[in-house]
């Protein structure tokens, strides 16, 4: 592929965060141009192609793959959906930008690398958060060595009433796997792995909770309830984590919870020479020097583009020189491995050992 052709994308899944990623990669016309589109509710994706100028609409997903024209897929639908269509995607020559988790479960996640091995196209999960501005300044820090050897780190993003669509496939676990800790819990994991310069886990110990859910209560803004639907994932989960290095990450997430909280995702790292803090979008390095404590604080640049822009370039960038993504198919494998590991822990009771055939 030439390094100054567009590359042609088709969007598969019409909501709201297909909607996100036509916005963004609208903003890179020199890269991109969205060539179609396609939903299971078909007005939908039409509505969206007369707003956006997209030139062909598809009835189906399977129809969008096998469109020549179509360089890459990008794929927001249920997560029960994720392996299938990133699978048949990459089995028909398409690059795949695949919405998180990257699949319902870690047997899923196994074929999705299986079939991009077999491939050799780019498979990549776009999670945002590594790519803003204050993550990247604490990822500099971290390559530099200001924090040292990094052997604790404690994220998490408590939702106060935050349970979104409940009784559609968010609250069902057949199709989407899960509750926070599938949903935003993997947002988490994700930017903590990427700011510990990625450590391989080797166990995990969790629990799961439901306290709200079942009483309709701690219901959010995002998505339409379902008030005949089912709701059977959890609201809440913690876990521990263990790395083969000897370091560890907590992990603590709710959809809703009754806690004094500003519903703002947090990270803390926990270095032998210095430490960092995120919450929302202020951030802080921490160290001591002269025996005292001190603190600078991290600021967004005024004209920063956003991390969905930048995410969105270097999917294209990977696509152009045949290199791995940042999140590449193994980091969503990874968090597949973890989470499905917290929820055995919590059904049994008992630290999970990770499994890490392919």
């Amino acid at each position: 592929m030439s390094s100054s052709a567009q590359i042609r994308i088709g969007i598969i899944g019409a909501g709201n965060i297909g909607n996100v990623h036509i916005q963004t990669f609208k903003q890179l016309p020199d890269d991109v141009s969205i060539q179609a589109i396609t939903d299971a509710y078909l007005p939908l994706a039409e509505q969206r192609a007369a707003e956006h100028g997209i030139p062909k609409c598809y009835s189906t997903a399977e129809e969008l793959i096998a469109d020549p024209d179509i360089d890459a897929v990008v794929i927001g639908v249920p997560n029960q959906w994720h392996a299938p269509i990133a699978i048949q995607a990459l089995r028909a020559g398409k690059h795949v930008l695949l919405e998180k988790p990257m699949a319902i479960d870690v047997a899923s996640a196994r074929e999705i690398v299986r079939a991009q091995r077999e491939s050799g196209k780019i498979v990549m999960i776009p999670h945002q958060m590594r790519w803003e501005s204050i993550p990247l300044q604490v990822k500099e820090q971290v390559e530099q060595g200001a924090l040292g050897t990094i052997y604790n780190a404690k994220v998490g993003w408590f939702r106060r009433k935050g349970i979104p669509g409940w009784g559609t496939w968010f609250t069902q676990r057949e199709q989407s796997g899960g509750g926070p800790l599938i949903d935003i819990g993997v947002h988490m994991l994700d930017l903590a792995f990427f700011l510990m310069n990625n450590p391989k886990p080797v166990s995990v110990y969790g629990s799961t909770y439901a306290e709200f859910g079942p009483k309709k209560r701690g219901i959010g803004t995002w998505g339409k309830p379902n008030w005949n639907g089912t709701f059977d994932v959890e609201d809440l989960a913690t876990a521990l984590i263990k790395m083969e290095d000897g370091s560890t990450l907590s992990l603590e997430v709710s959809w809703a919870v009754h806690m004094d909280t500003d519903s703002k995702h947090f990270i803390h790292l926990m270095g032998s020479e210095g430490g960092a803090s995120i919450r929302g979008n202020e951030g802080k390095l921490l160290t001591e020097t002269f025996e005292r404590a001190i603190e600078v604080n991290l600021t967004t640049p005024q004209n920063d583009e956003g991390g969905r822009v930048r995410l969105s370039r270097h999917f294209v960038e990977c696509i152009r020189e045949g290199k791995e993504p940042t999140t590449s198919v193994m980091t969503g494998f990874t968090n597949n491995l973890i989470l499905d590991a917290i929820y055995e822990s919590s059904r049994t009771g008992h630290e999970v050992i990770l499994d890490w055939s392919l």
